[in-house]
């Protein structure tokens, strides 16, 4: 008999007042016990409507029942089938407007925790299997990744398995894109992230870190003089947008996407970091989006008084709700219908304070959420010494301006023809951010593995 428990089981986790003071990771994870219990909520429904609703195509409601009988591997190997980042995934994809959002469960309780449970078989395979994975033997093709983010990983993962000799180029010093520089440790600790890219490795990915295609190397010098007949482009999204207004130039203020790179991929939060960041005491976030949680519950935990100033409603932020509420739970305070006007500054140049007006919500705009609209004689000052700019981001123009033929869009993002990735030039594919812009990592695997596939019909058919 199925459970019938109309809850999920609530995951553990660190108290706020505790987690708001360390970047361990704020989530403990279900004990074994929970994992079955929770598992045991699953109908097995045979239309298997989660299924449709994850970018990766996971076999849920077959993981799930393994799960439920205690079958912990089992439950992992299936995972792995389609995803190459399950304990990833089990930790930051959006699973309430996926998978879980299709659970028929969902009609009159909530669904099943298919995140959690997803979490739960990937720790434990971490934690009990010694088996490293078996490299297939090689094709005798080559394969060149840009980036090494969750599309980058994805795509280098499902050639790999299929025996093409995958290099990964990626332009910092360490692989992950934004599992490692922008999602913070106490949602995502890096371990984890090298974990995952440790068993691609295994598989036979080589990866080259401090290499900036475009400017390194270029993708014509990659095809022509390296003999790789296919390229991948999943550079992401790492140009981030500012808001053009008086006083951005002072110091003291943030992009969140170099914010969090210093705090998560240089230690910054660390005693004795060789990193420099400014530990104000009195920041500002600016915008509403899981960035922007990130970067507040950062900032809180270097010690500052946080506000998240965002110019809608509560009911229009983007971040995910869990997201949300962690931040509220732990101290941020929130400025809604609010938008920044000018940051004003001191004689020695540092950020002082943010004039601000209050807003309204008017029509709809082009995303189907109601335009903020300024309210008339409603300006007021905030007193601040540091500001975050978490706006969104646009991909880096660098590989367009050294790929010629390469099809863009206006705002900088790829064209890719299909799902497959496909881009304007023949054997050069592209994927997650750098074609959509910003959007969710399980986003950007389902690109990944779209394209893996693609080139692998290519190169046969070639």
């Amino acid at each position: 008999m199925p459970n019938m428990a109309l809850k999920k089981n609530p995951m553990p986790s660190q108290a706020p007042d505790v987690r708001n003071h360390n970047f361990s990771e704020v989530a403990l994870g279900y004990t074994e016990a929970q994992a079955i219990d929770e598992a045991q909520r699953c109908l097995n429904c045979k239309h298997r409507p989660c299924v449709g609703g994850c970018p990766v195509r996971i076999r849920i409601p077959d993981f799930i029942k393994e799960m439920a009988a205690g079958r912990f591997e089992a439950a992992y190997q299936i995972i792995a089938e389609s995803s190459s980042l399950p304990a990833v995934c089990g930790r930051v994809c959006p699973q309430e407007s996926q998978c879980e959002s299709k659970c028929v469960r969902g009609i009159k309780g909530e669904p099943v925790g298919i995140g959690r449970l997803e979490r739960f078989a990937a720790d434990w395979h971490n934690a009990h299997s010694q088996e490293a994975p078996q490299k297939p033997a090689s094709n005798g093709h080559r394969v060149a990744v840009i980036g090494s983010g969750p599309s980058g990983l994805t795509c280098a993962g499902g050639l790999a398995k299929k025996g093409y000799e995958v290099t990964v180029f990626e332009a910092l010093h360490l692989a992950g894109g934004v599992l490692v520089y922008g999602i913070p440790e106490f949602r995502l600790p890096k371990s984890i992230v090298q974990k995952e890219i440790d068993t691609l490795m295994q598989l036979g990915v080589k990866i080259e870190t401090n290499v900036v295609i475009g400017k390194t190397i270029t993708i014509a010098e990659l095809m022509e003089e390296y003999g790789f007949e296919a390229v991948f482009i999943g550079s992401g999204a790492g140009l981030p947008k500012f808001m053009n207004i008086p006083g951005e130039n002072l110091k003291g203020v943030y992009s969140a996407n170099e914010f969090l790179t210093r705090i998560n991929l240089m230690k910054a939060y660390k005693p004795g970091s060789d990193t420099p960041i400014q530990h104000g005491k009195h920041v500002a976030v600016v915008g509403g989006g899981n960035v922007a949680m990130d970067a507040a519950r950062c900032a809180k935990r270097l010690g500052a008084e946080v506000t998240v100033i965002y110019r809608r409603t509560e009911a229009e932020l983007p971040a995910r709700r869990e997201e949300v509420e962690h931040a509220m739970e732990e101290g941020i305070q929130f400025k809604f219908l609010t938008n920044p006007l000018e940051i004003q500054g001191d004689e020695q140049g540092w950020v002082k304070a943010a004039k601000c007006q209050e807003m309204a919500l008017g029509e709809p705009d082009a995303s189907g959420r109601r335009r903020p609209v300024p309210v008339e004689g409603s300006e007021f000052v905030i007193p601040l010494d540091c500001v975050i700019m978490a706006l969104g981001t646009s991909p880096n123009p660098l590989i367009k301006s050294t790929t010629e033929g390469l099809e863009t869009q206006k705002w900088g993002g790829i064209i890719a023809e299909d799902e497959t990735g496909l881009t304007s030039l023949t054997g050069i594919y592209a994927g997650g951010d750098a074609v959509t812009g910003a959007a969710t990592v399980i986003l950007a695997m389902g690109a990944g593995k779209n394209a893996a596939a693609a080139i692998d019909e290519y190169l046969k058919n070639k």
